[in-house]
């Protein structure tokens, strides 16, 4: 009995139970999941997963211990290196703004890292090598190989995306890996920091075999701070996870446009994951006719919503996990769009702003950078922020910089250049260029190849060298007036780059990278020389010792014997000359 009591007694001491300690925690962090499918104009889909876990705790502080929804390795990981925010980004393909449209959020070919520092980190540099280390390890990617030859300090292009006190630029690290290989081994880290892994909710879907039998792929992680509520007196923190990928069912062989969640993923949704708050499934069902529908949705959705996405008015069919009438009939939700009539192909929407980006010139001394950005909005004229990162072996010319707009020199408003050091650090030149409406702007800038040591080549020099995108924001007008909406109750998709005002949205996009032949040595003349060199040591080397060491004999030459005898005798007669 007095055991027991002193058990009881034990028990009261030290606090609440699980139980109770989880429904304490239970309104301080949250997690969110949703994936946007949108039919393309070339026929093609996107999919779009996001998830989103917010966390009302303070990470600086380092006094956090109990992690539930929030992974804990980057939340040890934005503790100890103090990091305000966090933008990685490993991509498979390109994404083609001229034919697929605006993208909910883009990111370059290859592994894109940018990051904010909080003002209390005194050795950026030191931290940035150590945060990139440390991602490389957990998404096995090759995020060690980022230095300061590929690391840039860009002083207006990347604004931090949430809640910020200062933007003192010398605490952000921008860098892109353009050849950077996204495999299996990439996703399998980044479905385990999710709160049910790949077991259950929108995360069954990904499956790396058909994700990766796609024309593009890209996933993400983003951490910043919010605002708590509308207030403002106090943060939390917040983590999305991004995936978007988009299938070509032309290729695949099917022929048809029609689609399906079993066609795109072979997999349906069965389950919801327990620890989601949220859990939709939203289908751009907007037609470009407002006569004619062109789309068709079954099984019926939940609900209809409509929102102002990037300037457009858009209608989307909502599927809501967590409506116990969803899974009525069947376990299984199999959401399948199909077409009422064929899509004419010749009136694909042109995007507001995109460009494009090639290589000019010929040889392998010089070159041209040329980059073509569009404006084609009616009426409206808009400023775009231009990023160019050009590695060190490119010498970049910047007296041979022109910008020409309807064939009149345009000058850029503000540009800011720092140049390159050799084996230290790459170009780095930034530009504040004014789109007059409906026009093309070309931007040239010439360049001389270097000549690399024999030991910076890697193993297939042939292949070329990769330049990473251009980057470009801007503040593109919007056709539609759009409203202010509440962040926690407006799709995640719309969230993530909120508008300044009703009359814009904010747009960032990349152009192709760039594959850049450098002059190569012929790497086949060591093996010809090794080859010769032998030959000729084993040909001299070899009869020089035979005749120093080899000892030479005169035999006597011998009468023969009695068969020989004989053979002679019978050659005689027969007139032969002896043997």
């Amino acid at each position: 009995m007095a055991a027991a009591l002193l058990l009881l007694l034990l028990l009261a001491a030290a606090g609440p139970g699980p139980g109770r300690a989880d429904a304490g925690r239970e309104r301080r962090d949250a997690l969110r999941e949703e994936l946007l499918l949108s039919p393309l104009p070339t026929g093609d889909v996107a999919a779009t997963f996001q998830f989103r876990t917010r966390w009302d705790a303070d990470l600086q502080r380092g006094a956090v211990s109990h992690y539930r929804l929030f992974p804990k390795a980057l939340g040890r990981l934005v503790a100890a290196l103090g990091v305000r925010e966090l933008h990685l980004a490993l991509t498979q393909g390109f994404w083609r703004t001229r034919y697929w449209g605006q993208p909910p959020l883009q990111a370059p070919a290859g592994a894109e890292l940018w990051v904010w520092f909080q003002p209390t980190v005194t050795d950026v540099d030191k931290a940035w090598k150590e945060l990139s280390n440390i991602l490389s390890g957990i998404f096995c990617a090759s995020l060690n190989f980022i230095d300061s030859t590929n690391t840039v300090i860009p002083t207006a292009s990347f604004k931090p995306l949430g809640l910020a006190n200062g933007t003192d630029h010398h605490l952000l690290r921008y860098a892109v890996l353009p050849r950077e290989v996204v495999c299996t081994e990439n996703l399998t880290p980044w479905k385990k920091l999710l709160p049910c892994g790949s077991k259950a909710g929108l995360a069954v879907l990904l499956k790396a075999e058909r994700l990766f039998h796609s024309s593009y792929h890209s996933q993400a992680v983003h951490i910043r701070p919010i605002c708590r509520d509308a207030s403002c007196l106090a943060l939390s923190w917040e983590l999305r996870q991004t995936l978007t990928v988009v299938f070509d069912f032309f290729s695949s062989g099917q022929g048809k446009k029609d689609w399906s969640l079993f066609k795109m993923f072979s997999r349906t949704l069965t389950d919801t994951c327990p620890l989601a708050s949220q859990s939709k499934v939203y289908v751009d069902i907007s037609p470009k006719n407002k006569e004619k529908e062109l789309l068709e949705v079954s099984p019926p959705p939940t609900s209809v919503h409509e929102a102002i996405v990037q300037g457009d008015r858009r209608t989307y069919a909502v599927y809501d996990l967590l409506s116990p009438s969803l899974f009525n009939t069947s376990r299984s939700l199999n959401v399948q769009l199909k077409w009422k009539r064929p899509q004419d192909s010749s009136e694909m929407p042109i995007p507001t702003l995109h460009a494009q980006r090639y290589v000019g010139g010929y040889g392998l001394q010089t070159g041209e950078i040329c980059t073509l950005i569009y404006n084609t909005h009616p009426y409206r004229a808009f400023p775009v922020i231009l990023l160019e990162t050009v590695p060190w072996y490119l010498r970049l010319y910047v007296h041979t910089l022109t910008i020409i707009t309807k064939g009149k020199e345009n000058k850029p408003s503000y540009i800011h250049y720092q140049p390159a050091q050799d084996r230290s650090r790459p170009h780095l030149l930034e530009m504040l260029i004014q789109l007059p409406a409906n026009s093309v702007t070309k931007i040239t800038i010439q360049f001389e190849r270097a000549l690399l040591k024999w030991t910076e080549y890697p193993p297939d020099p042939n292949h070329g060298f990769y330049v990473g995108s251009s980057v470009l924001s801007a503040l593109v007008p919007s056709v539609t007036a759009m409203k202010d909406m509440d962040v926690e109750q407006s799709p995640l998709f719309t969230s993530l780059f909120p508008s300044s005002d009703g009359s814009s949205y904010f747009v960032r996009l990349y152009t192709e990278p760039l594959l850049v032949n450098l002059p190569t040595p012929d790497f086949s003349m060591p093996y010809n020389v090794i080859c010769l060199t032998c030959t000729v040591v084993a040909v001299c080397y070899g009869s020089f010792y035979n005749l120093l060491t080899r000892t030479f004999h005169v035999e006597e030459p011998s009468r023969g014997g009695v068969a020989k005898r004989l053979a002679n005798v019978i050659r005689k007669f027969r007139g032969v000359p002896p043997l």
